[in-house]
């Protein structure tokens, strides 16, 4: 058995360049077990779990979607929004949604004025092969055979092969 507490994670926080993406993550599942990336089940956590911390006006990733993979939250504390292809959803400490394959979502800790942080518990499943795609900006992060940000236009299956 391997056991950690969570107050002995190192947090890892982000921001995108000109900051309205930031965010602040604790990340169970490699501080137990490590090979995220890994494609040998022994060495790869089969699911991914994290702290994730969120300040105030801010939102962690932009909108996206998985190809494969589910996303289960938690909200600890806070109060945010969450974007979705119906719309927003207020949500507030104690609530919990899920988010299946092609199913767009966004975190939001809207500037309240409260200066609290929004404080969720995400557990995914951590497929291999996963790929997500960003309807805002229409573009697709794929991971095989590495991790790259794309964008491209539609092509024929057989364009470039014959």
């Amino acid at each position: 058995m391997r056991k950690i507490n969570t107050k002995d994670i190192a947090e890892d926080s982000w921001a995108s360049p000109k900051g309205k993406f930031a965010g602040a993550g604790r990340e169970i599942s490699e501080a137990l077990r490590g090979g995220a990336l890994s494609t040998d089940p022994k060495e790869r956590h089969p699911f991914d779990v994290e702290i994730l911390r969120i300040p105030p006006g801010k939102t962690p990733y932009p909108y996206h979607s998985h190809s494969v993979q589910w996303e289960f939250y938690h909200v600890i504390s806070g109060k945010g929004l969450v974007r979705h292809e119906d719309g927003t959803t207020p949500v507030e400490t104690g609530d919990a949604f899920i988010f299946g394959p092609d199913q767009p979502h966004e975190l939001i800790n809207p500037d309240s004025g409260s200066g609290e942080d929004l404080v969720i518990y995400v557990v995914a499943d951590n497929p291999i092969g996963e790929s997500a795609y960003y309807p805002d900006s229409k573009k697709w992060l794929v991971r095989s055979p590495e991790r790259r940000v794309i964008r491209s236009e539609a092509l024929e299956y057989y364009d470039g092969e014959e």
